[in-house]
């Protein structure tokens, strides 16, 4: 991945005023209603009922050392609150949705330390890759081949990708253990090497310091304090850790995956001149892909990533306000006859996902389909 400069340009000139029209009306929408385009109580209520059901069930861990089976109870509950965090807390306050306080969006954007990862690297991919160059190979740090995965049309197939729809969630389940280990030293070096990262060698230096430092706390906390302190057998601190981290893994990734490598997205590419030929917000449109819109338990616990057409096109606003501008952007979009995606359910988008790893197991580098 180089440093490049990617430009969206759309000759259709009606698609052209569909983002400024959108913009106004969401504006009108905040104003009309005088509400903040960020955190209210719900949110509030939400993210004090999701740390306290990760921090909770690790405090009686170490003050009642319940037996193995209750432990792995305890741990369970903690996975599944950890990846509500990342998604619902975390990942709001690291796009500065959260809150108009910088202050408030930087304490709560580090709460992705609960999950043993850099926000210095998260930012990076997630907020400037992702959100700038969504499905484009290469550039969307979300879509290049990882391992033995294959998310786009456009890279090599091997023949073990035939079967990643049987292993795919075995890899999802581990992806934050290798989070936890490797992947924000891999990260950091890569997108510094590659331009990515602009940060001073000076900073640089400041921000590895800050990466080793939390991942030594992390297993401070995880393993020394328990097991010197609390003396907690090591293996059953080890499954519960194992377990929370697998369950947090397969729910973060899955959610992720449900946005954008499902049937109906397009993985558009630059030609010779960086230019992609679409304006960006119809861009985001033909990539990404809602899910479960009218489910509000679902649309609680994943910090409304099941309205991710709303987040790409709007991602400073808190997304408890994305069910009510869904109807906006979904009816502004059809006047303008531009495409507005979705799957009704989570399972419908579930099998959307499976069927396009299928499909991407099987399907040719294009490049090589047209020699």
């Amino acid at each position: 991945m180089a440093e490049v400069t990617v430009r969206f340009i759309d000759k259709d000139k009606d698609k052209n005023q569909f983002f400024s029209t959108l913009r106004k009306r969401v504006d009108e929408y905040f104003r009309t209603n005088n509400i903040s385009k960020h955190y209210n109580a719900q949110m509030v209520i939400k993210t004090v009922i999701l740390l306290s059901a990760y921090l909770i069930p690790f405090a009686c861990l170490l003050i009642f050392t319940p037996s193995f089976g209750v432990s792995l109870v305890l741990w369970t509950v903690m996975g599944f609150s950890l990846a509500g965090i990342g998604m619902s807390v975390m990942h709001d306050a690291n796009h500065g949705a959260y809150s108009s306080s910088h202050r408030v969006n930087y304490w709560l954007g580090h709460t992705l330390n609960l999950l043993g990862g850099s926000v210095f690297n998260w930012k990076m991919q997630h907020n400037v890759l992702h959100h700038t160059y969504t499905n484009i190979v290469h550039l969307d740090d979300d879509i290049d081949d990882k391992l033995v995965m294959r998310f786009n049309p456009h890279s090599r197939v091997k023949w073990y990708h035939k079967l990643q729809f049987v292993y795919a969630f075995f890899f999802y389940g581990i992806l934050t253990i290798y989070w936890v280990l490797l992947k924000d030293f891999v990260q950091y070096k890569r997108y510094t090497r590659e331009g990515i990262n602009k940060n001073t060698p000076k900073e640089n230096v400041i921000t590895m310091v800050k990466i080793i430092a939390s991942k030594i706390i992390y297993f401070l906390v995880f393993f020394v304090m328990p097991i010197v302190v609390f003396k907690i057998p090591f293996m059953q601190l080890f499954t519960g850790f194992m377990l929370m981290h697998f369950i947090a893994g397969i729910v973060l990734t899955v959610v992720f995956q449900l946005a954008h490598t499902v049937e109906r997205t397009s993985h558009p590419r630059p030609d010779e001149n960086g230019t992609v030929e679409n304006n960006w917000a119809v861009h985001q449109m033909n990539t990404t892909v809602n899910f479960s819109r009218y489910n509000k338990w679902i649309s609680w616990y994943v910090g409304g990533l099941n309205f991710q057409v709303e987040h790409h096109l709007f991602p400073t606003i808190c997304h408890v306000h994305y069910p009510a501008i869904s109807e906006i952007v979904k009816k502004t979009a059809e006047e303008y006859n531009v495409p507005y995606l979705e799957n009704d359910t989570f399972m419908d988008a579930l099998n959307s996902h499976i069927r396009t790893l299928k499909r991407f197991g099987k399907l040719p580098d294009i490049n090589e389909a047209l020699a």
